[in-house]
């Protein structure tokens, strides 16, 4: 029982911190991989617990990492163009 309390505070302590306001995009990209692998930790629990194959997890991750390079790559691109990762310092329009 405490292992899903833990799995549900890290995935709602991700979710603020994704939700609440930052300046830099590397905090928002770091608490949405802190999100994956709360979800990623819940569903391990959960195959085990019904006692299924682990498969669905190595699906998962492979996901979960080309979410991760996509958003490096998301930032790379922004700090070679703006010179930072700030969301202040470049106009969206």
């Amino acid at each position: 029982m405490m292992k899903w309390l833990l799995i549900l505070v890290m995935f709602f302590m991700g979710n603020m911190i994704f939700v609440s306001k930052h300046k830099h995009l590397l905090i928002t990209l770091m608490s949405l991989e802190f999100i994956v692998l709360s979800i990623f930790f819940f569903i391990m629990l959960y195959l085990m617990m019904i006692e299924y194959n682990m498969y669905m997890l190595m699906v998962f991750l492979v996901f979960s990492v080309c979410e991760g390079a996509l958003g490096l790559s998301i930032l790379v691109s922004m700090i070679r163009t703006h010179g930072n990762d700030y969301f202040q310092s470049f106009n969206l329009i």
